[in-house]
Formats: structure tokens, sequence, C-alpha cells
């Protein structure tokens, strides 16, 4: 239930304004806003700028976060190299690391270009991420500034998990529930347009923090920031990476990897709290904004993706997400928000009185690696024979743990329910 705060009518502008028309089949509510469509450009390097931020709304993203605004007392110098990549077998990243830190650009930068981003795109809906030290003073002058100059909303990063905890901001705001409450609190005091918290999955249980936000004021909820991680050791100089002059530290994993992270998250908080969620992480194409969609999201953020494959992207995102849902018979990406929710059940609640069995759907696929007999033989329940080169199942052993659908390499098993 909404704290009392929320009980207070209030008023918000209204960013892109329009019903579903063919000009925007997509169209997408986020709590008060009405948006083109629900992608929108995380606080990252691909908003680092006016530039950037221009290029985007120029070739169709709804929305974007500017890379987080600090105070400039607070100095920002980066570290090169400073990204880390995690490749598969066949070298397509899997997972991303960045110890990046937050805009190198002035707060009078950003107050001379957010005007400008506003009167060339005034339809987009423009985000100013902030970051503060604990002092609350300092979160609401950045606020005011911000709104001032006609920011739509204000994301609190309370959630950067490298560099910033090392001065106290960041994740270590974002960890602690009362100081989340508290700076929320200041914010949405000092601020008459949105207040947004990010939040980090770098906790036990995201629930309090959540709920801490609410209980602060906050208008909505963005979830996850990247995901504390060491990336990898090299083996020759056995230096972690990546290697800053023979050193490195905990940095942050975003990428596809993380996705089922932020699927947890966001279905978690948006179950927990009556406030619309912004899903982040691991959102590559259509599919994942929608999988985050059904999970609880009212619109999706975007980074990585756009770092490795470029602004342009949004076209095939915005495309495959139309077709999907005219598929399904649905008119707006609303009508998916929160689908999947009431199909997420404790695990003792879960039924035990159904099996699956793999049986061999496409024979002439089956390259007879056998890579099914050994999966089951040793991580299984020994029920797979290799039989004249294809696999043969033991149903009288196998106990329905779908291992073998994942192994084979052909998708030449399928499950069936028996």
């Amino acid at each position: 239930m909404r704290n009392d705060h929320h009980n207070t009518q209030r008023s918000f502008p209204m960013v892109c304004d329009k019903e579903m028309t063919a000009d925007h089949p997509l169209a997408t509510t986020l709590g008060p806003f009405h948006l083109e469509n629900p992608f929108l450009l995380s606080s990252a390097p691909p908003t680092a700028s006016y530039e950037h931020i221009r290029r985007a709304f120029s070739v169709g993203w709804a929305g974007a976060v500017i890379k987080t605004i600090r105070p400039d007392g607070m100095v920002i110098e980066d570290v090169s190299p400073r990204f880390h990549a995690i490749k598969g077998i066949s070298g397509d990243i899997q997972g991303f690391e960045n110890i990046e830190l937050l805009s190198k650009k002035s707060v009078s930068y950003w107050t001379s270009h957010i005007p400008r981003i506003k009167r060339e795109f005034p339809d987009k809906l423009l985000i100013a991420s902030i970051m503060g030290s604990p002092d609350k003073e300092e979160w609401k002058a950045l606020a005011g500034i911000v709104e001032m100059a006609g920011a739509d909303a204000i994301e609190m990063n309370v959630s950067c998990p490298h560099g910033m905890p090392e001065q106290g901001v960041g994740a270590a705001i974002g960890q602690n529930p009362s100081m989340v409450r508290d700076l929320t609190r200041a914010v949405r005091d000092a601020a008459d347009i949105p207040v947004i918290v990010k939040l980090t999955p770098n906790v036990t249980d995201i629930i309090p923090i959540a709920r801490a936000a609410s209980a602060g004021g906050a208008d909505m909820i963005s979830a996850i920031n990247t995901v504390q991680c060491l990336p990898g050791i090299d083996l020759d100089s056995f230096e972690p990476l990546p290697s800053v002059a023979g050193y490195s530290t905990y940095g942050g994993y975003s990428g596809p990897a993380v996705k089922p992270i932020g699927l947890r998250v966001v279905s978690q908080v948006a179950s927990a709290v009556d406030l619309p969620v912004i899903g982040i992480g691991g959102i590559s194409g259509w599919r994942d904004a929608a999988e985050y969609m059904l999970a609880g999201a009212s619109a999706v953020q975007v980074c990585t993706a756009v770092m490795w494959h470029g602004i342009g992207i949004i076209r095939e995102m915005q495309s495959g997400l139309f077709s999907y849902l005219a598929g399904k018979g649905f008119s707006s990406p609303d009508q998916l928000r929160g689908l999947a929710l009431g199909k997420l059940k404790t695990h003792q609640s879960l039924s035990r009185a159904t099996r699956v069995r793999p049986v061999l759907s496409s024979p002439d696929a089956c390259t007879s690696c056998g890579r099914c007999t050994i999966a089951c033989r040793d991580g299984g329940y020994h029920a797979i024979a290799l039989l004249g080169g294809k696999p043969e199942f033991d149903y009288s052993r196998c106990d329905g743990c779908s291992l073998c659908s994942y192994i084979c390499p052909e998708g030449a098993i399928m499950l069936t329910r028996g």
C-alpha cells in the first residue's frame, strides 16, 4: 500500500501525450508520462552528451536518462582501459564489465543543454540522473537545478557498484534502506517533477530497499544497475581484468548474462510496491523488453546493446515488438504489464504431480554426438543410451529434469508432458 505521501494528488507534465495512432503504434504509459514507445536509453556512455541524446532521439528512442550528473566538487577521472567482455566459444559477447564513473560534464554543461534538448524534442522523455553525497542538501540542490533546467523527471543513482561506493555514495547508499528512504524524501520534497529511484541488485533482499524508496515518496523505481563482478584474471600475468597498469578492481556486470537477475528484481519490486517500474538489465532486443513488461515493467532502459550495436537497434526493437503485440491481439505494450506475475509462486507450492519426458523430435537433426547421453549419465539419472547412433530414453529411470533438451546442440530433443 502506498504511504500517505502518495495519497496526495500531484500533477506532472505530460510527455508525448498522444493516443495510439498509426504514427505511434507502441504508445506506452509510464506513470504520468505517455511515450511513443517503451524504449529508453539508460544513464551510461550512450547518453554522455547532448550529441549522443540528440542522435538517439532522432532515430526513434522515446526517452533517455542522462549519464549521472554529480556536483562539480565530486572529482571524476576515469581509468584506461575500463571495459572487459566475456565471450562465448563462437566469439559472441555474453557479458560486459565496466569500471567507468559518472558524467565528466559539469553541472553548467547540462543546465545549458537540457533546455536545448527539450526545445528540439519536446515530446521525448528526458530524465536527469543525479548522485550526491549522503548530505541531503547536496541531493536537494542538484534536484532543483535539473528541474529548473527542464528535465521531465529525476532518477536517483543510489546503485553504482564501483568507484563511487569507495566515496560513500552509489551502492553504499542504495544498500541502506534508511538512507534510501531519507534521501528520496529529501529529493521528493525539493522537486515537483517525478522522482525515480534506481536500485542496486547487490543486496541480499531487494524488497526492503524498494519499500524504503516508496516510503520516501518515490514516484517510480528503475532496476537494475549493474552487478558487481570480477570478470577474469590473465593466466600469464596473473593480473585481474581489465588491467590498469597491472591492477584492477571490482566492476559492474551487464549484458545478456544479467537479464535473469534483472527479471527477478523487477518482478519482486512490481509485486512488493505500488509504483511503476522501469526494467533494466541485459535487454538486447524486443523479446527481452517484452519479458520485462510481462514481469511488471512499464518501460525499459537499454545501454550495453547500444554500446555493442549502435542506437539503430531501436528500429528492430520497435518492429519486432509491434509484430509480437499484433500476433497476440494486443493494441499496446501496456497490456503486457505484469501478466506473468501471477504465475510466480513459492517453490513449495509448485506441482509435483506433473513430469516432462524427452523425445527425439527431429531424428534427422541428431548428429549422434552423444552429449545428451554423457550429460544424463554424469549429471542426471543415466536414462539415455545411444542405440544405432540415436538416443533411446529409459522412462523408468528418467526423472524429467530437462537437462538433455538444453544440452543437445541441434535442438533435436523436445519435452512432452507425460
